[in-house]
């Protein structure tokens, strides 16, 4: 049984179509044709988890349909012309003193640093359980050195690495889009394919590192089984599972 938790959302996709722009400003007139909509975020994680087999809870914002993330999207050759957020100022912190750890063999922290979890709450999972993997928002510190694994995506690292000690690098994953992820000083490719949509990539690609590194404990076969899951739903439109 694994455990996820951090904030949710409602992803909210709305595709139609543009053919003019505005008369009173340089601004494509965008007309809506069909909306789509979906649990994103932690729930994107726990969604691709039980795609693959495996039993997830969720620790989880009760409100998370208030908080969206909306993408107005061209139909035809899905080029996203913005994305509307709302809501994030409803999440509220997680209450994690009822909260029984031992039960679950993996906890993933999805923090989307909006307020769930603090770096306070972080530490206090860590240092309670031994299999934790962080994927966060936040700026790295000593506040993660409790965590086994990190999955941070190639910007993210280039932004906070200025603040990674040596051991704390030793457990990053980092992602580095259509080549691939890194662990340690070996990189591991992907196959070259066509790229119709990133959102959610990398929440699928945590639920396949962490089921497979379940699996057999290799970091290593992880992150070859992680690339491909991530590369399945690149593939399609939307936020999607494996």
């Amino acid at each position: 049984m694994f455990l996820v938790i951090g904030e949710s959302c409602l992803d909210v996709f709305v595709y139609g179509e543009s053919n003019r722009l505005a008369p009173e400003a340089p601004a494509p007139v965008f007309i809506p044709k069909e909306q789509k909509h979906n649990p994103g975020m932690a729930k994107n994680v726990q969604k691709n988890i039980q795609a693959l087999g495996f039993d997830c809870d969720l620790v989880t914002n009760h409100n998370w349909k208030k908080i969206t993330k909306t993408r107005y999207v061209h139909k035809s050759t899905n080029q996203m012309f913005i994305r509307v957020d709302s809501g994030d100022e409803l999440v509220k912190r997680a209450d994690l003193s009822k909260l029984n750890l031992e039960k679950y063999e993996i906890i993933i922290i999805s923090d989307y640093c909006k307020g769930f979890l603090n770096e306070e709450d972080i530490h206090y999972i860590a240092s309670r359980h031994d299999c934790v993997f962080l994927d966060t928002k936040k700026t790295l510190g000593q506040w993660c050195d409790s965590v086994n694994y990190i999955k941070i995506n190639n910007i993210e690292y280039e932004k906070t690495k200025h603040m990674i000690s040596k051991r704390m690098r030793e457990k990053m994953v980092i992602t580095l889009g259509p080549n691939g992820c890194q662990h340690g000083e070996k990189r591991f490719p992907v196959d070259k394919v066509e790229i119709k949509d990133v959102s959610g990539a990398g929440d699928t690609f945590l639920a396949g590192l962490v089921t497979k590194f379940y699996e057999g404990r290799d970091i290593e076969k992880a992150c070859v089984y992680a690339n491909e899951c991530a590369t399945v739903v690149v593939q399609r439109k939307g936020v999607t599972t494996v």
